[in-house]
């Protein structure tokens, strides 16, 4: 199952206001290291949600052990503002050695918006060592599940002016 994915536009903000009515959710700014960008949140017991980014972000294999990196690149297209979240039937150890065996990074991760404690965890999967596969054990989506909701986003105080 695709829990979240994101997308480039040159307006994020107005993206993430129709995909929001589409997906009959609520639009926010998205929290964290990446001004500009957005997300359309459904509400669903899932946590759907669509990640709308500026149009010359790229995201990076962090620097040695670190994790995800968002990196402004009009030009490059070695790696792509693109990357979904999928819960999977294995467990970690599993995921770990699928990617190492294709040669792809793989690295277990935790989430949070900057300065708050974590809240899920993901394993980086880098598809051809280009973009970006959040991977989720089934035993550890709940958490994702439980968090990615409407009340909790509105908490944030994220939500975008009307």
């Amino acid at each position: 199952m695709i829990h979240h994915v994101s997308i480039p536009a040159r307006d994020p903000m107005a993206v993430a206001r129709v995909l929001a009515e589409l997906i009959g959710g609520r639009a926010y700014r998205f929290p964290g290291p990446l001004p500009g960008a957005a997300m359309a949140v459904s509400g669903d017991r899932y946590g759907t949600m669509i990640e709308i980014y500026p149009d010359n972000v790229v995201m990076t294999p962090g620097d040695a052990d670190g994790p995800v990196a968002y990196r402004v690149d009009a030009e490059s297209r070695r790696h792509l503002g693109f990357h979904a979240l999928l819960s999977v039937p294995h467990d970690r150890a599993t995921i770990e050695r699928i990617g190492g065996a294709a040669g792809w990074r793989t690295k277990f991760f935790s989430r949070a918006a900057p300065g708050l404690p974590p809240v899920f965890h993901v394993v980086e999967l880098w598809v051809e060592n280009r973009f970006l596969l959040e991977v989720v054990p089934a035993d550890m989506i709940d958490v994702y599940e439980t968090y990615m909701q409407i009340a909790r986003m509105d908490a944030l105080d994220l939500a975008l002016n009307p």
